[in-house]
């Protein structure tokens, strides 16, 4: 009987956490992008740590400069928001955050500026 009481406790324990009343915006990392975004402090670091692997100067497909990275803009957002398990979603092996995703939006949104 103890038994029981114990796990009817641990039980309500677990549902009262995981039933918290937080939002969806205030748990996950998609939150909105607000400030203006350029390629120099918000595109090429995203660039640099995710990229770079495959897509240096001297690759197949480049992504080493600005000019390279705005030009290719509509293909690396068509690439980088594929649904896990699509065999052409970027960057291989791994995705970049919903925050990461939102700035390279927002950063086409404002003009792809570079500084």
């Amino acid at each position: 009987m103890k038994k029981l009481i114990y796990l009817l406790i641990i039980s309500l324990a677990a549902v009262v956490i995981a039933c918290e009343s937080r939002t969806y915006e205030e748990i996950s990392d998609n939150t909105p992008i607000t400030a203006p975004v350029n390629y120099i402090t918000d595109v090429k670091p995203i660039m640099d740590n995710n990229c770079m692997g495959c897509h240096s100067a001297g690759s197949f497909k480049p992504f080493a400069t600005y000019n390279q990275v705005k030009n290719n803009i509509d293909g690396i957002l068509d690439r980088i928001q594929r649904p896990n398990g699509d065999q052409e979603k970027m960057p291989k092996g791994g995705s970049l955050s919903a925050t990461q995703i939102n700035i390279f939006i927002k950063w086409k949104a404002d003009g792809l500026t570079e500084n």
